[in-house]
């Protein structure tokens, strides 16, 4: 087990920062900073209010299903199976903008929500955060999609998608780990 620090490092002083990009999802800064270790370099950071990822359980089964969805994402030039997810709308709080992306892209409504995760997408130069819901006592409803949102969703048993997950044929990062966080507490559950 790795030892956590006691008190927070340092943090960087950022020298300067301009904006030199602004999309509808997104936004880029170049900041000159000084690190805590004295490194002083310029750092190109994706800004993004933050996104959410639902962890959507059937716990119908005798073991439980995942809701996955199924759409094509461009960046990586094919079709991916992902956990519902998506960004935190200006002045949104987590938890209403996870019941909002479950319901726009599955039509699922969920009775229990619980944060089990929250992590950086990619803290080398992306600065969005990522906060993973557990979604338990489902109750199905009509998906509500954005205009450029086709979306194929489906449950899968969790012991499946485990094994897909180690095979390396999930190869979206949240979905990864929100599912090996579920299997473990999963079999963890069922020990005690």
């Amino acid at each position: 087990m790795v030892d956590m620090p006691k008190r927070a490092p340092k943090k960087a002083r950022v020298l300067s920062s301009r904006v030199v990009y602004r999309g509808p999802a997104f936004w880029v800064t170049t900041d000159q900073v000084l690190e805590p270790t004295g490194v002083r370099g310029r750092r190109d950071i994706v800004r993004h209010t933050g996104s959410v990822v639902i962890l959507a359980i059937d716990e119908t089964h005798s073991e439980p299903h995942v809701l996955l969805v199924r759409q094509y994402r461009h960046a990586a030039h094919q079709y991916l199976w992902e956990l519902c997810a998506g960004r935190i709308d200006q002045g949104e709080n987590e938890l209403a903008a996870a019941k909002r992306e479950l319901r726009e892209e599955t039509g699922y409504t969920a009775t229990r929500w619980k944060r089990i995760l929250r992590y950086y997408a990619s803290p080398g130069f992306v600065a969005e955060t990522m906060a993973v819901y557990l979604a338990r006592g489902l109750r199905p409803g009509p998906a509500q999609p954005e205009e450029d949102e086709v979306i194929e969703a489906t449950f899968f048993p969790l012991s499946k998608i485990e094994r897909q997950v180690m095979a390396g044929r999930v190869l979206d990062g949240k979905t990864i780990c929100g599912v090996l966080w579920f299997a473990q507490h999963f079999k963890t559950s069922r020990k005690a």
